[in-house]
């Protein structure tokens, strides 16, 4: 569950807020006059949501292609993708 704190408790107490974060996985959420503002996590957080927040972005758009009639047998992607990597190998040599 999240936590709510003032704006002030940012200024004035950071290392508890960013222990709670990083301790409790849970976001802070920082109040402004009264209202939320921002909300505030751990880095690691961060960036699981990032990356399932992509992971979600991808399969939404494969679904798309699928109902849009948009496929190709599985062969032939898997021949795109060695020749991408054959090519990725020659530039680096």
């Amino acid at each position: 569950m999240e936590a709510i704190r003032p704006s002030s408790d940012l200024r004035n107490h950071y290392n508890e807020i960013s222990k709670q974060c990083h301790d409790e996985r849970n976001p802070v959420i920082i109040t402004v006059n009264g209202r939320g503002d921002t909300a505030i996590l751990g880095l690691q957080d961060y960036y699981q949501m990032k990356s399932e927040l992509e992971l979600l972005r991808t399969l939404a758009e494969a679904e798309e292609d699928v109902a849009n009639g948009r496929i190709a047998p599985i062969q032939n992607t898997f021949d795109d993708l060695r020749k991408s990597l054959l090519e990725r190998q020659s530039h680096e040599v």
